[in-house]
């Protein structure tokens, strides 16, 4: 029987980035290496980008289905200080 492969957390996903990045930066990886680390970080990228839109739909489901009469879109940057 097959194992299924386990999903990594957003926050395990950003770890092993914050990993890749530090190794990169270091400057003393093989050209190889610091290729397949690349791969690996933009895959790992495009994972944590996934997760966040999925979290970020969440959220917006979420304030929708609370009663509120206008849909508030999830917006990070937004400071206008209106209340949720």
């Amino acid at each position: 029987m097959a194992a299924k492969k386990k999903t990594a957390t957003f926050e395990e996903s950003l770890e092993a980035l914050e990993q890749l990045v530090e190794r990169l930066e270091g400057g003393d990886l093989p050209l190889e290496e610091a290729l397949a680390d690349f791969e690996k970080g933009v895959k790992l990228t495009r994972e944590c980008q996934q997760k966040l839109a999925k979290a970020e739909q969440k959220v917006k489901l979420l304030i929708e289905e609370s009663g509120n009469i206008r849909e508030l879109p999830f917006d990070a940057d937004d400071n206008s200080g209106d209340p949720v």
